[in-house]
């Protein structure tokens, strides 16, 4: 894996690491909802969704 690669892993589990801590997450943590969820849930599933989709792009480039 080039080292690039490896960066870019890296910065990623610290803006997770920061975006996964129970401080940040609290703040979505309300009676509102959007599409039926509550905002928690919809938070936690885009930044999970959002993290899977960048490591597939930063896998996929590593194959090349």
């Amino acid at each position: 894996m080039k080292d690039r690669h490896k960066q870019k892993l890296v910065i990623m589990s610290l803006v997770l690491f920061i975006l996964f801590n129970a401080p940040v997450v609290l703040l979505f943590n309300s009676s509102a909802g959007f599409s039926g969820l509550p905002l928690i849930y919809t938070y936690l599933f885009i930044v999970w969704l959002g993290s899977a989709v960048v490591s597939f792009l930063i896998f996929k480039k590593f194959n090349e």
